[in-house]
């Protein structure tokens, strides 16, 4: 039991991001901008050693995250163990590293779902985003493999400015691949997509159009069984409140770094509060008694205005990551709030988005060259 506040309920969701390693550059990533200083991953015990005490703990579902999970040579393991416990498995990939012998494999350790990330509905604008020419083809054809072997078929499309445009075929493809759920996800900006938010947020008016496509779709589709759930995720910029975040900090969600940090979300580790390994503390003592986790727990830490504010319950103050981005103080009211003393930073940064011409060759790609080069001092 928590001895600092003792109605913080258990975790339920267990992120392992096993690694940073990952075949594609994609400049939305939200690894962190150092990750080529990260090398050190957590061993197959070690990480079966998080899934013991997460499970022991309540928890009940885990994502296989990274970079790109498939180079992990122990990750039908990594599956078989947490299947094992009694976890949801669940495998977020690109699908590059991917094909039929390793869907055998995982599906023989127990995964139960496989989603697989695209960058765009053609071929040339997958690869200038993916720095991958091969990859949209080995996409396809996984994606239609992990159908065949009877996993629903669930995609997920980045959005930005460069691909929003295409909704209605990035839809198309979906349907022609009989996805059975599909998650549209503007650009989030943390990591590699804060570094080139200029080049990558839409305007308003493209987030109206795809809005209005996605609903015409969502009609059309209605009552024919395709695309049974078609989720489209909007970028917070364009809101007046703030979203709340991992559903509020330690409250539902807990990652876990390919180096064994520990954190409440997995961007938090950009911020100015020390977080526990998991090689030091048993994720008990983690969730329950880390400053870190309880740091931003409850409302007793809130500034004004959202102390006072009537919607922090349901926005928990919003994004502490995004504060700390745009204010320098991650105590501070989330930008995105019409009620935030900086709240002008969202609305220039809208007005940013209606002038700016960079193009796809212009921003700064997610590999280990660029990240060497931000962080060489």
């Amino acid at each position: 039991m928590n001895r600092l506040n003792p109605a913080v309920k258990p975790p339920l969701w267990l992120l392992a991001e096993l690694t940073y390693r990952c075949p594609l550059q994609c400049p939305y990533c939200s690894n962190p901008l150092d990750f080529a200083k990260q090398e050190k991953e957590l061993t197959t015990a070690q990480w079966i050693k998080v899934f013991e005490e997460a499970r022991e703990m309540g928890a009940v579902q885990i994502g296989f995250s990274g970079g790109e999970p498939l180079v992990r040579k122990d990750l039908p393991e990594l599956i078989r163990a947490a299947r094992d416990l009694g976890f949801y498995t669940n495998l977020i990939t690109s699908g590059i590293g991917l094909n039929e012998k390793k869907i055998d494999a995982f599906a023989d350790a127990g995964l139960d779902h496989i989603q697989i990330s695209f960058q765009a509905s053609d071929e040339t604008l997958n690869a200038a985003l993916a720095g991958n020419a091969k990859a949209f083809r080995q996409k396809l054809d996984m994606a239609k493999a992990v159908k065949a072997h009877g996993y629903p078929m669930v995609l997920n499309f980045v959005l930005h400015r460069h691909n929003i445009d295409q909704i209605d075929k990035i839809i198309d493809l979906s349907i022609e691949l009989e996805a059975d759920d599909v998650e549209l996800a503007t650009c989030q900006f943390y990591g590699w997509a804060q570094l080139n938010r200029e080049g990558l947020l839409p305007t308003r008016d493209q987030i109206a159009r795809a809005e209005n496509v996605v609903h015409q779709y969502r009609e059309k589709m209605a009552g024919t069984g395709n695309l049974a759930n078609l989720l489209f995720v909007t970028p917070d910029y364009y809101e007046e409140r703030p979203k709340g975040c991992m559903g509020g900090w330690g409250a539902i969600f807990l990652s876990v770094t390919p180096e064994g940090m520990a954190l409440p979300c997995h961007s938090a580790r950009q911020l100015p509060v020390e977080f526990p390994s998991v090689l030091n503390n048993t994720l008990q003592e983690i969730w329950y008694d880390s400053f870190g986790f309880n740091k931003y727990r409850g409302f007793d830490w809130m500034p004004e205005p959202c102390r006072s504010c009537s919607e922090k319950e349901k926005d928990f103050g919003g994004c502490r990551c995004q504060a700390f981005m745009l204010t320098g103080n991650a105590d501070n009211a989330d930008p995105v709030c019409s009620k935030s003393e900086h709240h002008g930073q969202i609305l220039a940064a809208r007005e940013q988005a209606n002038c700016t011409n960079i193009q796809i060759n212009q921003l700064q790609f997610r590999n280990r060259a660029n990240s060497q080069l931000i962080f060489k001092g």
